[in-house]
């Protein structure tokens, strides 16, 4: 299941998330994990959540997000929630690629996936909420 946070830049998607990983620590049996750009979340998410730096991996483009989402499920089969913070900004803003890195993830099984967008709902291809819902 794919979930997206949609809002324009300062519209409190990043809160939000963070009040989400938060609460999946919390109530999940299983593992958590935080992808982010950068690291700006450390004194926000749990320690209970495993927070991730794009960035420190080199991550850039859908191709090696998909890559790494994919790896992180395959190391650990105990990773319920996968949560991503600046989905644009490690993709791209290209639209038709973020529908198709949903399209793969829809494939990886038993993981709630929840993506922060930096866009408005009205600038998204329609085929995005069929892959996606909000949250």
């Amino acid at each position: 299941m794919i979930k997206i946070i949609i809002g324009k830049k300062g519209s409190g998607k990043t809160k939000k998330l963070v009040e989400m990983v938060n609460a999946a620590a919390n109530e999940s049996l299983g593992d958590v994990v935080c992808i982010e750009k950068g690291d700006t979340l450390t004194f926000s998410v749990t320690h209970k959540a495993r927070l991730v730096d794009a960035d420190a991996y080199g991550i850039s483009g859908y191709d090696e997000y998909y890559g790494m989402l994919s790896g992180i499920k395959a190391g650990n089969n105990d990773v319920t929630h996968i949560f991503g913070d600046a989905t644009l900004r490690i993709g791209s803003r290209d639209y038709e690629q973020l529908a198709s890195f949903f399209a793969r993830i829809k494939a990886l099984e038993d993981v709630e996936f929840i993506f922060t967008i930096s866009a408005d709902k009205e600038e998204l291809p329609e085929k995005i909420f069929g892959l996606a819902e909000i949250v």
